[in-house]
């Protein structure tokens, strides 16, 4: 047995409780923040972590694309499209959390918000990621395009999830990177917030370990067929 299916095993368990208490943790200990309707302050335990999460993956992506370039490894770019394919459904479910945050507080799930559009543009960069995967049949080719793509995708994503978003006003709240550099959340939020940070950072990771793990796998069976 690899030793990487015990590590995702025992990781899943732990993922199990910490994200079950951090769930807990978010309707009944973290009180709803004032300033914002109803419990929708709430969101943030979920939104800002899987936003983090599309974040980490799309730079796990450009590392692994990076590497593929250097080394021709088949696993390097099995590294690369798993962790974009993770990136681009993590960044879908902070357009949802956003949005639905977003028709609570402003009564509109889509406001054309500096935040929205940046994010927009984002899901399109990555998108294009995936047909150009399906549009090249060469596997060496397809992943030569695709490493250099990502890479280049990856350039982009600190402007439009950190720069373009601040350049111009915007309805979103600013409750942990702002121009204060303060946190204005209160203490129990800011500790449910680190411990969803962590559980999402690690359920990103266990995701990460079981699908390289399928696609080697499906590569493998492919390679047999042919």
């Amino acid at each position: 047995m690899s030793s990487r299916r015990p590590f995702a095993e025992i990781l899943k368990w732990i993922l199990f409780v910490w994200i079950g208490v951090i769930i807990w943790a978010a309707f009944f200990y973290a009180p709803a923040a004032a300033g914002f309707k109803g419990q929708s302050s709430r969101i943030v335990f979920f939104h800002v972590p899987v936003a983090w999460v599309a974040t980490l993956a799309f730079l796990v992506s450009c590392v692994a694309s990076i590497r593929y370039l250097k080394t021709r490894s088949v696993a390097d770019d099995i590294r690369a499209e798993v962790a974009s394919s993770l990136g681009l459904l993590f960044a879908v479910l902070a357009t949802v959390t956003g949005s639905i945050f977003a028709r609570i507080m402003w009564g509109s799930y889509w406001n054309w918000d500096p935040r929205e559009t940046s994010i927009t543009f984002l899901l399109l960069i990555y998108a294009a990621y995936f047909a150009l995967r399906a549009a090249v049949a060469d596997p060496e080719r397809r992943a030569s395009l695709a490493a250099v793509y990502s890479i280049l995708a990856f350039v982009t994503v600190p402007f439009l999830v950190f720069v373009v978003p601040r350049i111009y006003w915007s309805l979103h709240p600013d409750t942990i990177i702002n121009a204060q550099a303060k946190i204005k959340m209160g203490s129990h939020m800011f500790e449910v917030l680190m411990g969803s940070l962590v559980g999402f950072s690690g359920l990103f990771v266990w995701l990460y370990t079981v699908a390289c793990r399928i696609e080697t796998i499906r590569r493998r069976r492919q390679q047999e067929v042919l």
